[in-house]
């Protein structure tokens, strides 16, 4: 039976224990885990950009992924993050996800390097015929440097039929709708903005990679299935109330804001691997007013 993807998945931060060599806080995360599938999210999105994936050793990704799929237990999706500057890599980060019982994995656009619109689609036709895994495709070009383009990606669906979604983090509704509209129901288009998932949904896609849900899952999935539900007004008025705390979750290099949240929650260690460094004083009461504000006037 085809994976079902659709509304609210959280792209998972890596809790780190406040020690000199930072090591990975697994009670901490299991705590979050468990949370998540409590608040009824569709699905977990570990060793992604949140997750602190580029300051994981390999060893670690491993065993986050591994974690990760062993919490869950069949309770929620697991998607793994599988996203490297190197195809030979990326392509032995969605084995190792395939072997250890993912649900799906997620290749982000390959940074740095720039490869050419010819490279990008080899990139990831050639891991998602590594694996028989769905795959779901990441765009960030405000991260990665590179921009994958439309008619990339409509190839790529023609050449690799197990690429069945992208995370759109392109800040471009009109890219989501574009996708949609020529695409159809050849690819699931997610929002990868937390401030512009009502309006994507509006355009056709079906839900969101989260970093809000973190911290607020149960709200977060509530303005998901709104929307998708296409209760408009209701769906409103849960994304405007959520919009200062998506801000609040980007005055710094995420993750560092998110987990900040969480640690004022106790949920985690206020740390973050260099190069990322703790907020500052006044955007850590940004955040909590943020939240407080929420919290206060939560419809």
């Amino acid at each position: 039976m085809p994976l079902r993807l659709e509304g609210t998945y959280t792209a998972l931060v890596t809790p780190f224990r406040d020690a000199p060599d930072q090591p990975i806080d697994w009670e901490a995360l299991d705590g979050i885990i468990d949370g998540q599938i409590a608040a009824h999210v569709a699905g977990l999105v570990p060793c992604g950009t949140t997750g602190e994936s580029p300051t994981l050793s390999h060893e670690e990704h491993a065993r986050v992924i591994e974690r990760t799929v062993e919490r869950a237990r069949g309770r929620t999706q697991v998607i793994a993050g599988a996203g490297s500057n190197s195809t030979r890599e990326a392509i032995a980060l969605a084995q190792h996800a395939e072997r250890v019982g993912a649900d799906a994995v997620m290749v982000v656009v390959p940074y740095y390097n720039r490869p050419t619109q010819e490279g990008l689609v080899r990139h990831f036709v050639e891991v998602a015929k590594s694996v028989h895994l769905p795959v779901v495709v990441y765009n960030i070009p405000g991260r990665t440097g590179s921009d994958l383009a439309y008619e990339s990606l409509a190839r790529i669906c023609t050449l690799a039929p197990n690429v069945v979604c992208t995370k759109e983090a392109t800040g471009n509704v009109l890219r989501a709708q574009r996708i949609v509209q020529t695409l159809g129901d050849r690819i699931v288009v997610l929002s990868g903005d937390d401030a512009l998932t009502l309006p994507m949904i509006a355009v056709g896609a079906r839900g969101v990679i989260s970093v809000t849900s973190n911290v607020l899952p149960t709200e977060v999935v509530r303005a998901t299935d709104l929307a998708l539900a296409g209760k408009n007004e209701e769906a409103r008025r849960q994304h405007f109330a959520l919009l200062p705390v998506h801000d609040a979750m980007f005055l710094e290099a995420s993750p560092a804001p998110v987990k900040a949240a969480l640690a004022l929650r106790g949920l985690i260690r206020d740390v973050v691997r260099s190069p990322l460094c703790t907020p500052t004083e006044a955007t850590r009461a940004a955040i909590k007013f943020a939240l407080e504000a929420f919290a206060r006037g939560s419809v």
